[in-house]
């Protein structure tokens, strides 16, 4: 059976060369979860060993779209680094990437730190405000894929877009009812915020969960993805992605 050393050696490769590999399952078809949060932990700390920071985490496959998009039924999360993180107004460099896609999702920007046992009260109550966000996704993988291929690919963390409004969760309406309007060059689809497992704050709540699993918390200060709303569309060079949100105003990035 593969280590978590040998994966996140391949994934490492495979995201400096550009070059997608097969999912792990093809030749271990009974790898197991924590083999593969271990290989994340791995894949993600080689960027950090290169001087990124730490700056939050991500939520994948929140929303029943996703899942059924990929044939996966349970969340996932990963880690974001300083490096994924795109500046103000940039524009996305798809030479960087393998196969990116794009979707809408709600930033959360915590206030307190986030242990286990919450509920969605306590959520929203440590959310410091609430952003617009584009998530660049990006798998490293060139087949269909399991959950803990997903898991070992840190979720298929790339980039993030964040927008410049913010507001305290108390100053916006209900996010599961949450409006968003995802356009981009295949057309327009919308969403609301419960989309995300139901309400967006319970996604964080899942999230907080399973780190508390794992010896780990969320920690002030931190950004958390609460998941894709849509469904993530493909990127392609000239293409300019909006997601306007209710109350939030819009984010927008131009690929090139």
């Amino acid at each position: 059976m593969i280590g978590p050393r040998a994966i996140a050696d391949r994934l490492i490769e495979a995201e400096r060369s550009r070059s997608a590999i097969l999912p792990f399952t093809k030749a271990n078809p009974f790898l197991g979860t924590e083999t593969a949060y271990a290989a994340q932990a791995l894949f993600y700390g080689e960027r950090l060993t290169a001087g990124e920071r730490l700056v939050g985490l991500k939520l994948g496959l929140t929303s029943r779209v996703k899942q059924l998009a990929l044939g996966i039924d349970s969340p996932v999360y990963g880690h974001l680094t300083s490096g994924m993180i795109l500046p103000f107004g940039e524009p996305l460099r798809l030479d960087e990437l393998i196969s990116p896609k794009i979707e809408p999702e709600l930033a959360f920007l915590m206030g307190r730190e986030l242990g286990d046992h919450i509920g969605l009260v306590e959520v929203l109550a440590a959310v410091e405000a609430v952003m617009p966000a584009l998530e660049v996704v990006d798998s490293r993988y060139i087949a269909p894929i399991r959950l803990v291929d997903s898991v070992a690919d840190n979720a298929g963390a790339a980039r993030v877009v964040l927008g410049a409004a913010s507001r305290p969760p108390r100053e916006l309406t209900d996010l599961r009812l949450l409006g968003c309007v995802f356009r981009h060059p295949r057309g327009i689809d919308t969403a609301t915020g419960g989309a995300a497992m139901g309400h967006p704050a319970a996604a964080v709540s899942w999230l907080a969960r399973q780190l508390a699993g794992r010896g780990q918390r969320i920690e002030p200060g931190q950004i958390i993805l609460s998941g894709g709303l849509t469904n993530a569309v493909p990127l392609y060079p000239g293409g300019v992605v909006r997601a306007e949100f209710d109350g939030l105003g819009s984010v927008r990035v131009r690929a090139e």
